[in-house]
């Protein structure tokens, strides 16, 4: 089974990259599942009923989220109305909205799906790892293919719960950082591992964003706003494929597929 889990989707030349790029990946690969981080897909600072229904269009079966998950005050209707749309499961109880689902489509066996946000330089959630322990219990009763988005800032943290997590889930990708990383691997249990799948969106920027004034900000101390930039837009993120009667890894590797300039 083929699996393509797409890094954070930056504003609308994100939102273009995946509208394009993804059918033919789709049917290159011959991917069963696509799942993306959609959190910044509104203007490069959350995410919108539009801007999910865009990405849902072009052929992502889940979105997954982070810390930017509260910037539009509409994600209240996603969260509430959305079985497609996660939030990081770490939240405290009764916080509206899901953090794990179980993907059910004709012809292919389910796949579940967790989001978790680290606590590293981050928000002070509850704690991923004990929250991840339990859920995987209960999803494995459901699904042997289990995918983990860790929105995380600190490498260190996601490599440790991938390793907490090998040989209980398919794989754990990280996100948020925007960048890249080369240590795609699988763990010896089984779990393949992407410390961060970079962003889907212009690259010719700082992070997605227009570069001169980030630079100004670190030059003067002083607020700037800071715009999505829209040169080399890219689509990254991670092509998986998993054995579907066992739930591990078979291979692993870095997808980064530019969007040609019209």
């Amino acid at each position: 089974m083929k699996i393509l889990f797409i890094g954070d989707v930056v504003g609308r030349p994100g939102r273009r990259a995946v509208a394009t790029l993804l059918p033919r990946l789709r049917e290159q690969h011959q991917i069963a599942v696509v799942i993306a981080n959609g959190e910044n897909s509104a203007g490069g600072s959350g995410i919108t009923t539009e801007t999910a229904a865009e990405l849902f269009q072009a052929g992502v079966d889940i979105i997954t989220t982070g810390d930017h998950l509260w910037d539009q005050k509409e994600v209240t209707n996603l969260l509430v109305h959305e079985p497609r749309f996660l939030r990081p499961l770490n939240y405290p109880p009764n916080t509206v909205g899901q953090g794990s689902t179980v993907f059910q489509v004709d012809g292919i066996p389910n796949v579940a799906v967790m989001n978790l946000q680290g606590r590293t330089f981050m928000p002070n959630l509850e704690n991923p790892f004990w929250c991840a322990q339990a859920e995987v219990k209960r999803l494995r009763e459901h699904a042997r293919v289990i995918l983990v988005d860790f929105h995380a800032e600190a490498t260190s943290e996601k490599i440790a719960l991938a390793r907490f997590l090998d040989g209980q889930v398919s794989a754990v990708i990280g996100t948020h950082t925007h960048v890249q990383t080369a240590d795609e691997q699988i763990f010896p249990g089984g779990t393949a591992f992407l410390c961060d799948a970079g962003f889907t969106g212009p690259h010719e920027s700082v992070l997605g964003r227009e570069i001169e004034p980030i630079v100004k900000r670190f030059l003067t101390s002083q607020p700037q706003r800071f715009e999505v930039a829209f040169n080399r837009v890219l689509l990254q993120g991670a092509l998986l494929e998993v054995d579907p009667d066992t739930g591990k890894a078979v291979s692993i590797e870095r997808v980064s597929v530019p969007l040609k300039s019209s």
